[in-house]
């Protein structure tokens, strides 16, 4: 799987950093402590700034000298080596990586949180950072779940900012990415310098993850003890994995399942039934094992073109949509036991 990590040609590093242990890709720089705002920037090769110059059209048969200028059209510029990372429109405002990282200092402050990863892709057209804030979550007597914040943002006119709650699982580094019913783990915020506007989001995220942590910790404690049969875990994978109303009704009248479909289950459920991770007292046949299968599969098996893919599938994208699928149904067990796949 590609990487997408930006190497920046001046300083000849990979713009990538991470606190202690290596990225998957193995490149970046490798810190022993925490870092400031200020040295993640640098250590990521973050330090830089985007500008808007204005475009210009000319005639590539060079039978024309004349260049005429789009009206309302700009370059996003990155200023140390004067690379164009997008085009965008007149309203769109830059937001800075200093600015990106002033939000996740809002919550910072006094809170205890630890910067644990930064870096950039492509071009450094995306950016994004992971902070883990204090405390987790315990399941069982000991597995722990660690809470973390993701921000990503981007330079070329494709996205606002979006951030993110997401507990990652220490034993196995799974992203669980779980969606409760009435919140929301993912907000998205406008591309804006307005320092009042960062706060007021920085504190809705932090509510928002400290509210999701409490609920997480007593949900999956609960589905740690309900047990579940291996024919009950392959019916909520496939439920959870379902791309249409049209498959949901063929797996209820046992029509016909398409073999891209039948593969990415049977890869789902080895996973529940043969990762080390999936044989501990709180997942082994149990449902909180049920719903790490669906987590761990987008997480560790599922390949992606790319790890910009990948992030863009675990939050906000399929990944996420099939984890929450996978959730509501783990509820519905919960409550109601094997009547819940019926």
């Amino acid at each position: 799987m590609a990487h997408n990590i930006n190497f920046n040609e001046q300083t000849g590093k990979r713009s990538f950093f991470s606190v202690k242990e290596k990225a998957w890709h193995g490149l970046g720089q490798i810190v022993e402590e925490y870092p400031t705002s200020k040295e993640a920037l640098q250590f990521a090769g973050l330090d830089f700034q985007v500008e808007k110059w204005p475009l210009f059209a000319y005639d590539p048969k060079g039978l024309s000298s004349d260049e005429q200028h789009i009206a309302n059209r700009f370059a996003t510029v990155r200023t140390d080596n004067n690379t164009v990372l997008g085009v965008v429109g007149n309203d769109y405002s830059i937001v800075q990586n200093t600015d990106a990282f002033s939000f996740f200092d809002a919550i910072v402050s006094g809170d205890g949180m630890q910067y644990e990863t930064a870096g950039a892709l492509g071009n450094g057209e995306r950016i994004f950072i992971t902070a883990k804030l204090p405390g987790y979550i315990k399941v069982g007597s000991d597995d722990f779940i660690e809470k973390y914040l993701f921000l990503t943002t981007s330079h070329d006119g494709s996205g606002s900012i979006t951030a993110a709650f997401t507990p990652v699982r220490i034993v196995c580094q799974n992203t669980l990415g779980a969606a409760l019913r009435n919140s929301s783990n993912t907000i998205k915020i406008r591309h804006t310098a307005n320092v009042e506007d960062r706060l007021k989001e920085a504190h809705k995220v932090m509510g928002i993850s400290n509210k999701m942590a409490d609920e997480l910790d007593g949900i999956f404690n609960q589905w740690s003890k309900v047990r579940i049969t291996d024919k009950e875990v392959m019916k909520l994978i496939q439920q959870a994995m379902a791309p249409s109303k049209d498959v949901l009704k063929s797996l209820k009248t046992g029509e016909e399942l398409s073999t891209v479909f039948k593969n990415i289950c049977d890869n789902a459920f080895m996973y529940a039934m043969a990762s080390p991770t999936q044989q501990t007292e709180t997942t082994k046949g149990t449902l909180f094992g049920a719903y790490n299968a669906i987590t761990g599969y987008f997480q560790n098996v599922k390949e992606y073109k790319d790890d910009e893919a990948k992030v863009k599938s675990i939050i906000g994208g399929t990944g996420q949509l099939r984890t929450q699928a996978a959730f509501d149904l783990c509820l519905g067990y919960a409550k109601d036991g094997a009547n819940a796949l019926s």
